[in-house]
């Protein structure tokens, strides 16, 4: 049930992925920091939340012209990937109830994407490995779309691909900032709870339509 008391037929979802179906924002804490170090730079201090709401490419970008790396958007890219790479094929799991969660959406018939700023090279052997792919009709990335997700636009194009009416189709995620671009696009959101955002969460909460600490809390149909 949303905040208004009011209930939604739900025929369309659209989940973030790192934070709010894999728990993999740990691999990402100190990510920004650790590279400009190894490149001989000394990062600024909250660098790692600052890029924390960019696209990859959108870091890149940043590295580039506050670091003087002599280095094309699409070579950093590449070796960010390539430290983070391991851990998506290998060992980030998913966060509790996600895989329960998915199965009662898809009993509902439920037509649902993921929409990540996350590469597709570390996305798709990720949520193949931890065996939920199948639910989803795409994995949309900010890469993909050439757009961020602190754009209401990236959501807008996302719909597209399940192509179901938006006032019947629920965005899921962690992060405020794009909680705030999704309801600027006009989406009904669920808050996903994620340790990495807990700083954020009393925003979140007040700001999202319904906030999940956790999947088993759903009670929508």
């Amino acid at each position: 049930m949303m905040k208004d008391g009011e209930c939604m037929k739900l025929k369309g979802a659209i989940f973030d992925m790192d934070g709010t179906l894999i728990d993999s924002m740990p691999v990402w804490d100190g990510m920004g920091s650790e590279f400009l170090r190894q490149k001989g730079c000394i990062p600024e201090a909250g660098l790692d939340a600052k890029i924390g709401e960019m696209s990859m490419s959108q870091s890149a970008e940043y590295f580039i012209k506050n670091y003087r790396l002599g280095e094309s958007v699409d070579e950093i890219i590449d070796q960010l990937n390539n430290r983070i790479a391991w851990h998506y094929r290998v060992s980030i799991p998913l966060k509790p109830g996600v895989e329960r969660f998915l199965e009662r959406l898809r009993k509902s018939r439920v037509k649902m994407c993921v929409a990540t700023a996350t590469d597709i090279s570390l996305a798709s052997p990720a949520l193949k490995r931890l065996g939920i792919i199948d639910y989803f009709e795409d994995i949309i990335t900010c890469n993909q779309l050439g757009i961020a997700k602190d754009d209401p636009a990236f959501f807008l194009e996302t719909l597209k691909r399940i192509d179901t009416p938006i006032a019947e189709t629920m965005v899921f995620e962690d992060a405020l900032y794009a909680i705030k671009s999704a309801k600027a696009a006009g989406f009904t959101v669920a808050g996903v709870y994620d340790s990495s955002m807990e700083a954020d969460s009393k925003k979140i909460a007040s700001l999202a339509d319904i906030y999940l600490n956790s999947y088993d809390e759903w009670e929508m149909e």
